[in-house]
């Protein structure tokens, strides 16, 4: 299967969301939480400063995965990656990550940041085997980033963690 990777487009919208609540069914089967928010949509992802890359598996296949990365002032973020699970461990999250490394850096970011469960595999494991390392949270918007989390509970299924890479 052929796959590419571009930038989100409206069309791309509602596959975005789909996407990601098929892919939040791996931590819903994991943790059976009493409740699951929905995805956003992919037209309010579109709308935070920075960008929205998808990757495609062809005609037949659509958009298959997404990384949305914010920025806030030099800050970027990796907000979230999500594959459609019917395609996960074929290298296309990794791919989707080094994409948004490779973007992040040509609009001039030095570091690209994320927050993550620590020891769930395709989450820190998977982001350390690309070269994110965990670090204390020096802004306040990492800070405001790890209360939102608070108040949606998300600790609850275990410890967060923010992660950072260099771009190089």
């Amino acid at each position: 299967m052929t796959v590419g990777i571009r930038p989100a487009t409206p069309a791309d919208h509602q596959a975005i969301e789909q996407v990601e609540n098929d892919a939040d069914q791996l931590l819903i089967d994991r943790f059976s939480p009493a409740r699951w928010e929905p995805a956003p949509t992919g037209a309010s992802r579109a709308a935070e400063p920075g960008f929205l890359l998808v990757l495609e598996g062809g005609e037949q296949q659509g958009v298959i995965g997404f990384v949305h990365v914010i920025t806030h002032g030099p800050l970027a973020h990796l907000e979230q990656l999500a594959v459609r699970v019917d395609h996960g461990r074929r290298g296309h999250g990794g791919r989707l990550v080094d994409a948004a490394k490779v973007e992040a850096r040509n609009r001039g970011h030095r570091t690209l940041t994320l927050r993550t469960y620590a020891d769930i595999p395709w989450n820190a494991p998977f982001y350390a085997k690309r070269g994110f390392v965990e670090v204390e949270s020096r802004t306040e918007f990492h800070r405001e980033l790890a209360a939102v989390e608070e108040r949606l509970g998300l600790p609850a299924w275990g410890r967060r963690m923010l992660m950072e890479a260099v771009l190089r």
